[in-house]
């Protein structure tokens, strides 16, 4: 419904979003790799990377062949494979207009936990709704949903520039874009049932998120920040 574009939220602690670049360069360069080497290894890379819950419960084993890391390292590699490149893309939008601000509240090094841990959280829940299916879970959208969760959180004031039904460039409040995706993401797990998308593992990366921003943010980082008012000139008396 909403594609986000860009927000004026500045930083206030770091420099510049060092963790996130890297994030994002990493899917990008690992899309590469896997897509330019032709279908078979892409198909085998989302095998071998890939989160399979049947695998990560031994109801299913993998061939030989497929396997590229042992099984619990999937619950953090399959984050970096993605299928095609509106997968990556999408993702990595919302990583580029959120992940800024929630690397500035909480530093680098526990930005980085932050978005590991909601990774996992992801292939956590996905398993425990789908534990046998032999499907691998691919793509940053659980570690993203996290990110977006605790942006939510610190910022639902910030404007947002988006695009409304992926045509309308508008400018609306964090909190009325990002309820209304979050929203989305539990209505969803609950109607689409047959889709291609782990709704599931976005809520697992929510959940994560909304507990982790609490302990983890900078100490004297507020929840629920007010929106700055911009200053006006004086009237004359």
């Amino acid at each position: 419904m909403f594609i986000p574009l860009y927000d004026s939220n500045r930083l206030r602690h770091i420099r510049h979003q060092y963790v996130t670049l890297a994030i994002i360069g990493l899917n990008i360069v690992v899309y590469l790799l896997t897509s330019l080497s032709g279908i078979e290894f892409s198909q085998a890379a989302a095998y071998g990377f890939g989160y399979i819950p049947s695998v990560a419960y031994d109801l299913a084993i993998l061939p030989p062949e497929l396997e590229m890391v042992p099984a619990p390292f999937t619950y953090i590699t399959y984050a970096f494979v993605h299928g095609d490149i509106l997968h990556l893309v999408g993702n990595m939008l919302f990583l580029w207009v959120f992940g800024d601000n929630v690397e500035d509240a909480l530093g680098h090094f526990r930005f980085l936990i932050f978005y590991l841990a909601c990774t996992v959280a992801g292939a956590v829940v996905h398993g425990m709704v789908m534990p046998w299916s032999q499907m691998p879970l691919i793509g940053a959208s659980g570690a993203v949903a996290g990110v977006v969760a605790a942006y939510f959180l610190l910022h639902p004031r910030v404007k947002l520039w988006v695009l409304m039904f992926a045509r309308i460039p508008i400018r609306l409040p964090a909190y009325i874009v990002l309820t209304g995706w979050i929203a989305t993401q539990f209505l969803m797990i609950a109607f689409d049932t047959e889709g291609t998308v782990s709704w599931a593992a976005h809520i697992g990366g929510i959940i994560a998120g909304a507990i982790l921003i609490v302990p983890l943010r900078r100490r004297g980082v507020p929840l629920f920040e007010k929106a700055v008012a911009a200053p006006e000139p004086a009237k004359p008396e």
